[in-house]
């Protein structure tokens, strides 16, 4: 059935019809779209118009377009939150009723490094833990994180509880608590050392989120370096107008 021309321009015609076919499971997740040439004729429309479509559908990430292979419908991200929002991996995945899990990979304690010295405000005398951990849905790897935090403010036994979170032994002492973060979000393709590890094929962009947490005090007490799968996690931020 072909667009029937209203008012708005036709590529608005063309995401609105792709949008409501995928909403009815016409065209299911990572299934490959008809060529353009086919969607078109089916269309109505130029494929002129429909490339400014698809264009507009991968910028919303609706869908992927895999050069000389085709284009395909992205899966809707399962989990998804503010970022003005300072809310754990664990409470997002319990927020859509799957279990949260955590797989301990490594941690190692080492002298600060330039960047660690201006982060924490430390001494060189003073050691570093980067704690490297998966986190799980169900079972499913969603989460690759690397955290770093001054060995001094964590319990002495941290390391061989592994899987307790570290905001809560950070506030263990009473001498900590987390107030905010900031957070800087690059998108980056396959990646060789973590794609793997989350199960992501080729095809599976990564959202890393860098991100400062500072106590009440001001000081930065946490550096997190956090691999999502795109596939699973999206994340908005509420803008007000001033």
């Amino acid at each position: 059935m072909s667009i029937k021309s209203d008012q708005r321009h036709l590529y608005l015609q063309v995401i609105d019809r792709l949008k409501a076919d995928i909403e009815k499971g016409i065209y299911k997740e990572n299934e490959k779209l008809p060529s353009e040439f086919e969607l078109s004729k089916e269309l109505g429309v130029s494929r002129a118009t429909l490339r400014e479509a698809l264009r507009l559908l991968e910028e919303e990430n609706i869908i992927v377009r895999r050069h000389g292979v085709g284009t395909f419908v992205n899966p809707k991200p399962v989990f998804t939150s503010g970022i003005e929002h300072l809310s754990s991996i664990s409470s997002m995945i319990e927020n859509v009723g799957m279990t949260p899990g955590t797989v301990f990979i490594n941690a190692t304690e080492n002298s600060p490094t330039e960047h660690d010295l201006e982060r924490f405000q430390c001494s060189a005398e003073d050691a570093v833990l980067t704690i490297e951990r998966v986190r799980t849905a169900d079972g499913e790897p969603v989460v690759y994180c690397i955290d770093k935090v001054l060995s001094k403010n964590l319990p002495s036994d941290y390391v061989q509880k592994k899987g307790v979170s570290i905001f809560s032994s950070l506030e263990e002492s009473g001498d900590i608590h987390v107030a905010y973060a900031v957070t800087y979000i690059d998108p980056v393709g396959y990646h060789e050392s973590v794609s793997p590890i989350l199960n992501c094929g080729q095809e599976t962009a990564l959202l890393v989120l860098k991100q400062l947490h500072y106590d009440v005090n001001d000081r930065v007490v946490l550096y997190s370096k956090n691999y999502f799968r795109a596939d699973k996690f999206s994340f908005h931020v509420i803008r007000k107008r001033v």
